[in-house]
């Protein structure tokens, strides 16, 4: 999002590494989450990982939508700006990435269809995968 309007979620699926040259983190957003409509309008997002004593804030995220409630007032988690990306000043780890690609997950595609009937009803993630810019860390 933006300093004006801006949308977190907790999320789990997801990894970091080297490709195309750059490194990169690949996050993946089922489509009925608010949070996609921000990742898709944004050049830039961020990932943020906290310390154990935000699990109770984090759960909240992850299972509230930003479309209903003030996930910021109900935390207390402290958005901050970078010029890319929001990012929250109680992360100990924060990665700044630009979207280099995105892609729908597709059916056909799954090797193992078993996945699909686990994991899911009709709402395949899509898939981004955005370089990472800056790093920040709290020391």
């Amino acid at each position: 999002g933006t300093a004006e309007r801006c949308n977190t979620m907790t999320a789990s699926w997801g990894g970091v590494g080297e490709l195309w040259g750059k490194y990169v983190s690949t996050i993946y957003i089922r489509p009925q989450r608010y949070t996609l409509e921000f990742v898709e309008r944004e050049e830039y997002y961020s990932l943020c990982f906290f310390g154990p004593e935000y699990r109770q804030a984090l759960s909240l995220c992850g299972s509230k939508s930003g479309r209903d409630v003030d996930k910021d007032a109900a935390t207390g988690l402290t958005p901050c700006f970078d010029q890319a990306a929001p990012y929250y000043e109680q992360a100990r780890l924060v990665f700044l990435c630009r979207k280099l690609y995105r892609q729908d997950m597709e059916e056909s595609a799954f090797l193992d269809k078993g996945l699909l009937e686990k994991w899911y009803d009709n709402d395949l993630h899509r898939m981004f995968i955005g370089e990472i810019v800056k790093v920040l860390e709290k020391e």
